[in-house]
């Protein structure tokens, strides 16, 4: 599905358009993988609404892949053919400056990201470099496998970042949130997990996987937290989480952008309640390899399954509508050539 113009999704609105392109040839060092399921993320309504627009357009969204090795170009020799493989957000990193040599590689100048800077998994081949695609523990199927390479991956990093908490907060409840709160009760099962999201069947799904409370975004927590990770896309949800933090407590922001019709929100802001007494703001930006890589194997131990809605590759437009509608139960999939 290839993605010709920026523009808002919306009911009736296709932004992206089925397309015949020829088959993508791996090269030095890059394989070529035959997809089978990709998710589909939020951050596909970042590129294509504008807010992070792709360099150059068109382009092939999509950056929770899971696939077969099909071909390998010269000198790619980490995978056989018929490997299952996943390719993440991170696409590629220069492996040079002192970022990737710290291993922040997600901070690394030269950062690409799949299905942005390079054409991703919504379509039936795609080529990455060997160096950047995981194997895909055999636990888990093609349509479960894909959203822990971002939904999954990105909430592991959150989590790391969070630091040590007791009552840890999670605003937005999508595909995200809902690995982390299972996460969390494997290995913290005595930590306290209160979950904040506008729709009411968000709510009842977070109940239902153990939160042990849920309500709306304003709404005030039964005692302050430790830390809060929030996965919205806009402005009022940070200055409410910034409310209910515990003096010394962090927010972090899993978010490539924020909305800016909703930065008015932030004129709500009142210093001495919201980021007096040793309050932290982090951000989370992109994913490493290891991050992706260390996820996988916990998920597989756990074994953490994610609620998987699936689609059609035809129907990527419908995904997006229903994801931006809020439609959530979980992750969103597309399934190309899967199992």
């Amino acid at each position: 599905m290839l993605l010709r113009r920026l523009g808002p999704v919306e009911p009736g609105y296709g932004p992206l358009e089925p397309a015949e392109l020829p088959q993508p040839v791996p090269g030095p060092g890059e394989v070529l993988v035959r997809v089978a399921t990709c998710g589909v993320c939020h951050t596909e309504l970042d590129e294509i609404e504008g807010r992070t627009p792709p360099p150059d357009l068109p382009v092939i969204p999509g950056h929770q892949v899971v696939g077969r090795v099909e071909e390998r170009g010269p000198e790619a020799r980490r995978f056989e053919s018929g490997d299952r493989v996943g390719i993440g957000w991170i696409h590629s990193a220069c492996g040079r400056c002192g970022f990737c040599r710290r291993g922040e590689e997600n901070l690394c100048p030269d950062f690409r990201a799949t299905g942005r800077d390079a054409n991703g998994g919504y379509a039936e081949y795609l080529t990455v470099p060997q160096e950047f695609a995981v194997p895909i523990p055999g636990a888990f199927s093609d349509a479960e496998a894909a959203p822990l390479l971002c939904a999954g991956a990105i909430g592991y990093r959150s989590l790391r970042l969070a630091g040590a908490f007791t009552r840890l907060g999670l605003t937005g409840f999508g595909a995200s949130g809902h690995l982390v709160l299972k996460m969390v009760r494997h290995r913290q099962p005595g930590a306290e997990v209160y979950v904040f999201a506008r729709s009411a069947a968000e709510r009842a799904f977070a109940l239902e996987l153990g939160a042990g409370w849920a309500g709306d975004t304003d709404d005030t927590p039964p005692a302050p937290l430790d830390a809060i990770i929030d996965t919205t896309p806009a402005w009022r949800p940070v200055v409410a989480a910034l409310a209910a933090l515990r003096p010394g407590g962090r927010l972090v922001i899993n978010a490539i952008r924020k909305e800016e019709a909703d930065k008015t929100a932030l004129l709500a802001l009142d210093y001495p309640f919201h980021l007096w007494l040793e309050k932290e703001v982090k951000s989370v930006a992109n994913v490493t390899r290891r991050d992706i890589v260390e996820f996988l194997g916990l998920a597989a131990e756990i074994p953490l399954r994610p609620e998987v809605t699936e689609y059609r590759l035809a129907d990527a437009n419908r995904a997006l509508v229903e994801l931006k509608q809020r439609r959530i139960r979980g992750a969103k999939v597309l399934v190309v050539n899967g199992d």
